[in-house]
């Protein structure tokens, strides 16, 4: 997400997509985008959750994600869609190790913690952008 925020405001002068032929919806590697304020309520829960003893031992482990994934190309589309903002990319070979699609099994987390991720890509898009628009204002006041 950083990289697309950076490359629409100029940071970063072109966003290479790697990978174009993967058996995914549009041909690009599939993803788990989460809004950092459903990671944030989850982590609330999770706190909730020993306070009230509910843990079965001392370590538990929580896969933290929206459970679908997201292509690259669909993420870009999503930006530009919330911005307004063309973004600058193109498409690049695959990596070598890239893993087509990987994305989170949340069901402990919803089932334990009684958490559900509530925002949507756009969502996590739109909030990116505004936040690389007022680190860009914050530096150019100074």
């Amino acid at each position: 997400m950083p990289v697309i925020t950076q490359t629409a405001i100029g940071k970063i002068p072109k966003l290479t997509v790697f990978g174009s032929k993967y058996d995914t919806r549009d041909g690009s590697c599939i993803r788990d985008y989460i809004h950092v304020m459903d990671i944030a309520n989850a982590h609330t829960k999770a706190l909730q959750y020993l306070i009230e003893k509910r843990n079965g031992s001392n370590l538990e482990v929580f896969n933290l994600g929206t459970g679908n994934g997201v292509t690259v190309l669909e993420a870009i589309q999503a930006f530009e869609k919330v911005s307004g903002q063309k973004l600058n990319y193109e498409m690049g070979p695959e990596r070598p190790g890239d893993v087509i699609a990987i994305y989170a099994n949340n069901t402990k987390a919803k089932t334990a913690l009684g958490w559900d991720p509530q925002l949507t890509i756009e969502d996590s898009m739109r909030t990116a952008w505004q936040w690389e628009v007022a680190l860009r204002d914050r530096v150019l006041q100074n």
